[in-house]
C-alpha cells in the first residue's frame, strides 16, 4: 500500500515516514504544499496524511483542490491545530479522518488501516484463495495451514494481489503501490522480489498461484477453480 504523507516539519515527517515504512507502507513524502498537490494529483495513493499548516499551500486548499479534481483518496488531517471549527471545516472539505498533535504513532496507523478496509468492503478478512489465506489485519499468511514468513515488501506484494484476485497488475502497477516514487521502473526489483516471494508462496504447493502473463505483468489466481 503506497502513502502520501505532506508534512513540512522535518523530525514529525522522518518519525512518520520512518513507523509506516516498518508498517510495510510504500511512504512518498512532500514537505510544502505546492509539491504536495502535484504528487496527490499526478500519483495513485490508497492514503493521503496531511498536515493543515504547510508552506506555500495549506492543507485545506490541498483538501478543496484534491476534491474538485475528483481524487477519491482518502486523506487523515494531521495537525496542531485542535479547535473544534478547523476539524468541521476539515472534514466538510472532503477530509475522512482527523488527528491533532502531538499523536499516538499506534493510533494513526490504525485509523490508515480502517480507511484502507472500508475502502475494500467487497474484501472478506481473511483474503482466501485456494489454500492460501491472507489476514490483512493480523498482516499474516498461511498456505495449507502452515505459516509463511514474509519481508515486509514480500507481504505488501501479496496483499496487493490478494486485493486484487484474478486482476493482471502491470509492473508500474506494483511499483506504484508497493515501492515509492525514488524507485526506478527500469530496474528488476520488482521481478527479483516476487521470485523470492514465489518460492515461499508457491515451492512446495499445488497449484501454483502467481503467474507471470507475458508482456502484461503478474497475476494471482488459482486455475483449478
Amino acid at each position: 500500500m503506497r502513502v502520501l504523507v505532506i508534512e513540512d516539519e522535518p523530525s514529525v515527517a522522518s518519525f512518520l515516514k520512518k513507523g509506516l515504512c516498518e508498517a510495510s507502507f510504500a511512504v512518498d513524502m512532500a514537505d510544502n504544499g505546492v509539491d504536495g498537490l502535484r504528487m496527490a494529483l499526478t500519483n495513485t495513493y490508497d492514503t493521503i496524511v496531511l498536515d493543515l499548516m504547510l508552506p506555500g499551500m495549506d492543507g485545506f486548499s490541498i483538501l478543496r483542490e484534491v476534491r474538485v479534481r475528483e481524487v477519491t483518496t482518502p486523506v487523515i488531517c494531521l495537525t496542531a491545530r485542535d479547535a473544534v471549527d478547523d476539524r468541521i471545516k476539515g472534514l466538510d472539505l472532503g477530509a475522512d479522518d482527523y488527528l491533532a498533535k502531538p499523536f499516538s504513532f499506534s493510533e494513526l496507523l490504525a485509523r490508515i488501516r480502517a480507511l484502507l478496509r472500508r475502502g475494500q468492503e467487497l474484501h472478506a478478512n481473511p483474503i482466501t484463495i485456494g489454500d492460501l489465506t491472507v489476514d490483512v489485519v493480523a498482516r499474516s499468511v498461511h498456505r495449507g495451514g502452515r505459516r509463511i514468513d514474509l519481508s515486509p515488501t514480500e507481504y505488501s506484494l501479496i496483499e496487493y494481489f490478494a486485493r486484487n484476485i484474478g486482476q493482471v497488475l502491470s509492473r508500474t502497477m506494483i511499483l506504484e503501490h508497493v515501492w515509492d516514487i525514488n524507485h526506478d521502473p527500469m530496474t528488476n526489483v520488482i521481478d527479483v522480489h516476487i521470485n523470492r516471494l514465489r518460492k515461499k508462496v508457491d515451492n512446495g504447493f499445488d497449484p501454483p498461484l502467481i503467474h507471470t502473463i507475458r508482456g502484461a505483468g503478474y497475476v494471482l489466481r488459482n486455475d483449478r477453480t
